[in-house]
């Protein structure tokens, strides 16, 4: 087949164009569509995660300026436009904290255990399960406490579970599961664990020290009977 002159290469591609032409600018106009679409959502995205944080910054700012009432409004605000938020999820975790210190402890109980159910972060689900139990074990509520941390579930918190448990059981009055508990706490401990390995030791020794003091004392000599 002879080459083709240009003018019947410039007419091959004239009729091309003519039938392709409305599927060229289609697709284009679909892929500059797409584009934008994609640059609209996160765009959308960025915005409302900044919302969100700024929603969840109100609420640390108004429990550090003891505005109870406002942090509650904000975070209550934050929940109602955008329940699925993480940003909820670390609002009620300060909410509870500050309960906590005002020892409402029903309050903290009922916030964490929000956070234990819905949150979609494994993390936070965790971090709200530990200081769940804490209130548990200030509540006396100690079986509930031990219900709740599974060591082998707790991942890089075992260290930390291992310590709240060691409390609820110092609580039952089961001094030797408590020390064995703390045992375990000080060898799981490492410098991100968030446990005070010191901090441990004492409250093991304390628990030794009164087992001693409530021990009696073999060694002495039983009290002679008064003479008649």
């Amino acid at each position: 087949m002879e080459d083709l002159t240009d003018n019947e290469r410039e007419e091959q591609l004239r009729r091309w164009w003519s039938d392709n032409w409305a599927w060229i600018i289609g697709g284009v106009a679909l892929g500059l569509a797409i584009l934008g679409g994609w640059q609209y959502w996160q765009r959308h995205k960025l915005q409302t995660a900044e919302q969100d944080e700024a929603s969840y910054l109100a609420v640390v700012a108004a429990l550090e300026g003891r505005n109870r009432d406002e942090a509650v409004k904000q975070a209550a605000e934050l929940q109602q436009r955008r329940p699925g938020s993480p940003y909820v999820d670390q609002s009620d975790l300060a909410l509870a904290r500050a309960a906590v210190e005002r020892r409402e402890f029903d309050e903290a109980a009922r916030l964490l255990r929000g956070v234990v159910d819905r949150s979609q972060d494994a993390e936070l689900r965790l971090v709200a399960k530990m200081r769940l139990a804490r209130v548990l074990v200030e509540q006396g509520k100690h079986d509930e406490a031990l219900a709740l941390l599974d060591v082998a579930q707790a991942g890089a918190f075992a260290a930390l579970a291992h310590e709240v448990r060691g409390d609820a059981f110092a609580g039952k009055g089961d001094a030797a599961q408590a020390r064995s508990e703390y045992d375990a706490a000080i060898e799981a401990s490492t410098p991100g664990s968030g446990v005070d390995t010191a901090y441990v030791e004492l409250k093991r020794d304390a628990l030794e020290r009164a087992a001693a003091a409530d021990a009696p004392a073999a060694d002495q000599p039983a009290a002679e009977a008064p003479a008649q």
